[in-house]
């Protein structure tokens, strides 16, 4: 029996062993989902307090159920360690690491890099190994590979499989979560492609097979692309409307109204979240190895870059029509979250347009339901504020950032001098309410 044969003939028996990389967003859900399956699985991560938090049932994201966790943590078909020579004990490796921007907006690569260095060093012959994070195309095969090679001295082919398959994670999505959300599949070797397939089957319902890891990356890339650009285009929009004395949100209701050829797109502060604030900088980083420029996505990025800048105008705009200025004004951000009912507040724009108006003088405050304590660019921590009449009413500025189901709007509006509301939360326009 071949290792082919071998591992598959462990995936259909259920006795493989499923090792994790990074128990974040992205791979705690899918740590549970196969352990909900029966299989056996560890997850690594450098995280001490995280590793001892799953150990003992204590949940961290909230698109996993408290209950869930606690329950394939109790039956030992989930365990997490900080001890990376277990990997040894793996027939498939799943890598769900950060991959963020480094200071020159270039990737940072250097999370993969360690992952690959430590499963080159303790893996086993026989051993399925899958990246998820979003990264450019080529990763796969033109880093990850000759890593893996060699620190372990196996030969891929041979000795063991390479996969590429982007996480679709959406946080705070309701309809759509890990299991079914279809997941796509690319792999250097037919032999690699099978067995991901099978592996991945127990944890997702639908996999979709592409003919290698750079058409999968290349995926990723342009779903993510996709949004950059229609977004940073309506945001764009709006900003030339409300010079316009145009209403965006009224062009956009009827515009959604055409049965074909227009999906609406919503303006707002700017974009956050890992993947579509920085794909295109994935993008660009390897197109510039073949020459190629992307005009479109450049463009697209600079225009998401500046939103948190025009912000800060709206807010300077507003308060100078109330004889006011930034410098000196209490203004009270609701919202820092990147999007609604969440708590995660990665590459917010919120953040960006607290940090420009507390430069320019402005004192600030926030509150958030689902973010207690928020610290940036190397700031004191701020912690959310309750609302209140008296809180709202303190404010000579009331941001509206993140639109988030527990904000209730007639409460904020009543007690309120002056709103600027950049997400549409306000259905009506007077004297001290300002559009975005």
């Amino acid at each position: 029996m071949n290792l082919t044969q071998q591992i598959l003939k462990k995936i259909s028996e259920n006795t493989e062993i499923v090792g994790i990389i990074g128990l974040g967003y992205v791979g705690l859900p899918l740590a549970v989902n196969f352990a909900e399956a029966g299989v056996k699985v560890i997850g690594f991560d450098k995280s001490e307090a995280k590793v001892n938090k799953i150990n003992s049932g204590e949940n961290y994201i909230k698109d996993i159920r408290d209950a869930v966790l606690r329950e394939v943590v109790d039956r030992v078909t989930l365990e997490a360690t900080s001890d990376f020579t277990k990997i040894k004990n793996c027939d498939a490796l799943i890598i769900c690491v950060p991959t963020p921007l480094d200071k020159f907006r270039k990737p940072d690569m250097s999370y993969i890099e360690s992952a690959c260095e430590a499963i080159g060093k303790y893996m086993k012959t026989g051993t399925f190994i899958s990246l998820e994070s979003t990264t450019y195309p080529t990763t796969t095969e033109d880093f990850m590979l000759p890593i893996i090679e060699k620190e372990s001295g196996l030969k891929h082919g041979d000795d063991f499989w390479l996969a590429y398959s982007p996480e679709r994670v959406d946080p705070g999505n309701k309809a759509f979560h890990t299991k079914n959300t279809p997941k796509v599949l690319g792999a250097m070797t037919e032999e690699g492609l099978i067995i991901g397939e099978a592996l991945y089957s127990k944890a997702i319902d639908t996999i979709h097979k592409v003919s290698s890891p750079r058409v999968a990356e290349m995926v990723k890339i342009l779903e993510n692309t996709y949004r950059l650009v229609n977004i940073s285009l309506i945001n764009e929009l709006a900003l030339l409307a409300g010079k316009m004395d145009i209403n965006i949100w009224e062009v956009i209701d009827a515009a959604k109204t055409k049965p074909f050829g227009f999906q609406a797109f919503y303006p707002g502060p700017g974009i956050g979240g890992h993947c579509i604030p920085l794909d295109p900088f994935y993008l660009e980083h390897i197109a510039k190895r073949f020459d190629f420029d992307l005009s479109m996505i450049h463009a697209a990025g600079h225009i998401n870059m500046r939103m948190p800048h025009y912000m800060v105008i709206k807010i300077s705009t507003a308060l100078n029509r109330q004889k006011k200025a930034i410098n000196g004004s209490k203004i009270l951000f609701l919202g820092v979250a990147y999007k609604p009912n969440i708590d995660d507040e990665r590459e917010s724009p919120a953040l960006e347009i607290m940090d420009i108006v507390a430069r320019k003088g402005g004192t600030v405050s926030y509150s958030d339901p689902h973010i207690p304590v928020v610290q940036s660019h190397g700031r004191a921590p701020i912690h959310s504020i309750k609302l209140s009449p008296e809180t709202l009413a303190d404010a000579d500025c009331v941001v509206l950032t993140t639109n988030h189901d527990a904000f209730d709007i007639e409460f904020i509006q009543k007690h309120s001098r002056l709103i600027v509301d950049m997400r549409n939360m306000v259905k009506e326009v007077n004297d001290k309410i300002y559009k975005l």
